[in-house]
């Protein structure tokens, strides 16, 4: 995972080593030590619907129904990671690609645009907003 900070703090060498423990539970499909990054209230915008929902809860319930899609092994990996950090709010920005097979036998290979902001609170990074997002064609309304 390549990594480019804009400002030199600790803080920047800490978000980069959570956001690599966080994709390493999505690829372990560890839907516990996924959640164990966010917020209770997280706000999350997603790639589909719905396009805006909040808390944990509804995010237990949307990563064991996607997780649980992929037929044994899935591969998730982060590329071109930026980070920004400061004393007590940091944001990361890359690239997300999941690939696997499907129960169903579909084969998946996608990539997605997406940033997390994390918040510092009794000394522990957690993150608050996540968006997702995928290009799309405005002619056709089809994504890139």
């Amino acid at each position: 995972m390549a990594v480019e900070t804009r400002q030199v703090m600790d803080s920047t060498g800490e978000i980069s080593e959570l956001t690599g423990k966080w994709a390493v539970a999505l690829r372990e499909k560890n839907v516990e030590a996924v959640i164990s990054h966010y917020v209770p209230d997280v706000v999350l915008f997603d790639v589909v619907n719905p396009l805006l929902s909040s808390g944990t809860d509804l995010l237990r319930t949307r990563l064991t129904e996607w997780l649980s899609s992929f037929d044994g092994h899935m591969g998730f990996e982060v590329s071109d990671l930026k980070v920004e950090a400061g004393d007590y709010l940091a944001f990361c920005h890359g690239l997300n690609r999941v690939i696997g097979t499907k129960v169903d036998g579909v084969k998946i290979d996608m990539c997605w645009r997406a940033t997390l902001c994390w918040r510092k609170s009794d000394g522990n990074w957690k993150i608050t907003h996540s968006h997702a997002s995928v290009p799309f064609n405005m002619e056709t309304g089809m994504a890139s």
